[in-house]
């Protein structure tokens, strides 16, 4: 699964990566949490842009905002089945930029943080599914629209393994249009463990753990990456 990530690369960067400028005044992200607002890329209208989106998807059937917290996260293999995912997941697709991401491993009976990413730093990308809600009558601000994405994820490649089971899809630069454009059966493809080959993991400090800790502290390596 994946319940934290971070952002932290310059706007150029992320111009370069996905080809699109950042009109939003993007501050650097160390912890960022389910329920919090984080960048997606998509494609709406036609046009590649990038938008602020709720973390936690909710379905447009669904009653309230509740079920968010539980679809913070999309299996890749059921995707195209299950009622939450399968319509975002044939015409709302979207990448989530990111520059690492958190998993926990029990070691000496604690939950030990560990960062995830690749080796020189560089930002890359989640598969993601996004959907636009209407808050239903009878609930606090009624009408309005709330627009929230998922992580889909998959196995983990060997390397992650001994840290976790799982682990996010993480999309190559040559299937971003693929999968925010392409068919179903296309973007099938695209939902695999990526290659372990330039990736690093390293532990971090456990301030991680607290979703209001959101600065350098905790991205910074307690031991040598691996």
């Amino acid at each position: 699964m994946c319940g934290r990530y971070s952002l932290t690369v310059t706007p150029d960067e992320l111009y370069r990566l996905f080809g699109i400028d950042d009109k939003l005044n993007l501050q650097p992200r160390f912890n960022v949490a389910p329920t919090q607002a984080a960048p997606v890329v998509r494609k709406t209208g036609g046009e590649k842009n990038m938008d602020m989106l709720r973390w936690g998807l909710i379905p447009p059937w669904s009653k309230d905002a509740s079920i968010a917290s539980k679809l913070i996260n999309a299996r890749g293999e059921t995707v195209a089945e299950k009622p939450s995912f399968r319509s975002a997941y044939e015409s709302r697709r979207c990448l989530v930029p990111v520059d690492g991401f958190y998993e926990w491993r029990t070691e000496g009976g604690k939950k030990q943080p560990f960062r995830i990413g690749f080796r020189e730093g560089k930002p890359f990308a989640f598969a993601g599914l996004w959907e636009s809600w209407t808050v239903p009558e009878g609930l606090k601000d009624t009408g309005d629209t709330v627009e929230t994405f998922t992580i889909v994820t998959t196995n983990a490649n060997p390397k992650l393994v001994p840290i976790h089971h799982r682990m996010p899809v993480i999309v190559d630069p040559t299937d971003y249009e693929l999968w925010l454009e392409g068919g179903s059966d296309e973007a099938n493809a695209v939902i695999k463990p990526f290659s372990q080959d330039d990736m690093a993991f390293y532990r971090v400090s456990t301030r991680v753990n607290n979703v209001r800790n959101d600065d350098e502290a905790c991205v910074e390596p307690l031991k040598k990456a691996s």
